[in-house]
């Protein structure tokens, strides 16, 4: 697959807890010889996310590939950051290549059966079960008791659950640091989930760019540039001649996410164009074009 033209290998380890090192190296040995990055949400979060984050980079260190640890506000903002982008930066002063992304929000979203949910999962995130809101089916904008959690897990394992319990301070301390790009980590059901899938974007813009966290330079560079670069991707990430024209136009002063976790499909406000491949695809937040563009190749 990778021959033929994929642009990485990216790994769910928290979802398969079978996983061990010998298959994880042997999985994303590919990606040595041809030079392509290989992506994870580790193993565990909150107060263990530093084995987790060692296991991940000591595989890339043995392959010296490009690494790229996924979502990092759902697995160490518990009060874990600061410390965890320090191991991030012991790993990078040792050559290895790896850089971080992460979500604007503080809470994360998955699937109720998932093993996020196996037991122990109060005792690790130091809540109760009304911290899970369940985005869908029979209790859409519920938050669970322990009889309504057990129900659903058990009848409807796929519904999608928003999970309350990440510090907010955590995340934006993660958009502090040089090496973390923007990415939504965003799945929806028939239009059910998580705000990010929607507004995850403009809320950077919004909350970090107006408040002087970040430069418009940076935030763009977040989304666009960096991105591109880690994933290989050559006519990507600039408005540079020759490039594929991928482009938003916005308004700095208007940009503003209005996704919410009751309507997570609220539509953003100041965001005037979106052009893929040169092909206008929406205009003043109505949709022109369902089909431009075509699937990433490396």
């Amino acid at each position: 697959a990778l021959e033929r033209g994929c642009i990485g290998v990216s790994y769910g380890i928290r979802y398969e807890p079978g996983m061990d090192m010998e298959e994880l190296l042997r999985t994303a040995e590919g990606c040595r010889k041809s030079g392509k990055m290989v992506a994870a949400h580790i193993r565990d979060d909150a107060a263990y996310v530093f084995d987790a984050a060692r296991e991940f980079l000591d595989a890339g260190a043995e392959l010296g590939v490009a690494l790229q640890l996924s979502h990092i506000g759902s697995m160490a903002g518990f009060g874990q950051m600061r410390a965890f982008l320090e191991l991030v930066d012991e790993y990078r002063t040792r050559g290895v290549k790896v850089s971080c992304d992460c979500y604007p929000y503080d809470a994360f979203s998955t699937g109720i059966g998932s093993a996020t949910y196996d037991e122990g999962w109060r005792e690790r995130y130091g809540c109760d079960y009304d911290a899970v809101e369940l985005c869908e089916g029979e209790y859409k904008g519920v938050r669970c008791t322990e009889e309504i959690f057990r129900k659903v897990r058990s009848e409807h394992p796929r519904g999608i659950t928003v999970c309350h319990v990440m510090r907010q301070d955590e995340v934006d301390l993660a958009y502090q640091h040089p090496g973390v790009m923007v990415a939504s980590d965003s799945t929806l059901n028939c239009g059910q989930g998580h705000p990010r899938a929607c507004g995850c974007f403009p809320r950077v813009l919004s909350r970090y760019v107006k408040a002087g966290v970040l430069s418009m330079d940076e935030a763009v560079a977040r989304m666009t540039a960096m991105p591109a670069g880690q994933l290989g991707l050559k006519n990507k990430g600039s408005l540079q001649p020759g490039m594929d024209a991928d482009i938003v136009v916005f308004d700095p002063e208007t940009i503003e996410d209005r996704a919410t976790f009751e309507s997570p499909l609220t539509p953003p406000d100041g965001i005037d164009w979106v052009l893929v491949g040169g092909v206008p695809a929406l205009q003043d937040g109505r949709i022109l074009e369902y089909k431009a563009g075509s699937s990433v190749r490396g």
